[in-house]
């Protein structure tokens, strides 16, 4: 598949023919897609260094995601083609929630959980606050291609935290930095849009919120 390097930009968001049509800029229309992204995959279209990326799921053209999921996360990865939609959705200041799914290493108590909801200092700046509870692993979650290495001696447990910031690997720096260093991670939620039953690597079409 053949992704063009250059291409004019809005607000530092790539712009083709095909979004400008749609309205890239504007709240106008254009397609919105929700993806499961599997682990281990990068977050663009263009391979590098053997790793799969996006193209080899999503085969559709002038889309882009709206924020990123890191290689080793999976979960729910909004793209869109239309400028103004991927802003609001990365945008500060508007606070859009993102809820995660993390597996942790350790035994979680009140006053971790109290932290991580009062947002622990991370290396630039403290965190926002946070909602979080600890949860039983659920029964749909699809088994992690490579599994988890588990030690035995070593105890794991379930979070389900929302935030409302987007810094980088945020989730796992917060949980490591209260003492219980993520394992797995698995976003459930962007705004209000969910995984709803979509299995790893598989996508479906959306639309935006009236």
């Amino acid at each position: 598949m053949n992704h063009s390097a250059i291409k004019p930009r809005v607000g530092g968001w790539p712009v083709t023919a095909a979004a400008r049509r749609r309205g890239a800029g504007t709240a106008g229309p254009g397609r919105l897609l929700l993806l499961n992204k599997p682990f281990d995959v990068l977050c663009q279209f263009t391979a590098q260094g053997g790793r799969r990326c996006l193209a080899d799921f999503v085969r559709e053209s002038d889309v882009y995601p709206a924020g990123r999921l890191d290689r080793d996360s999976e979960g729910l990865l909004v793209l869109t083609d239309n400028g103004r939609w991927q802003h609001l959705l990365t945008e500060p200041a508007r606070r859009t929630p993102k809820t995660y799914l993390a597996q942790v290493e350790g035994t979680p108590t009140d006053a971790m959980l109290l932290a991580l909801r009062s947002g622990p200092v991370l290396n630039d700046g403290p965190s926002g606050r946070c909602e979080v509870a600890q949860v039983t692993e659920p029964a749909w979650l699809w088994p992690r291609d490579p599994p988890i290495r588990h030690r035995l001696k070593v105890p794991t447990a379930w979070l389900e935290l929302t935030i409302h910031e987007g810094r980088n690997r945020q989730v796992r720096r917060m949980t490591a930095a209260v003492g219980l260093p993520t394992l797995r991670l698995v976003r459930l939620r962007v705004g209000p849009w969910s995984l709803d039953g979509l299995a790893p690597g598989q996508w479906r079409e959306d639309r935006w919120p009236d």
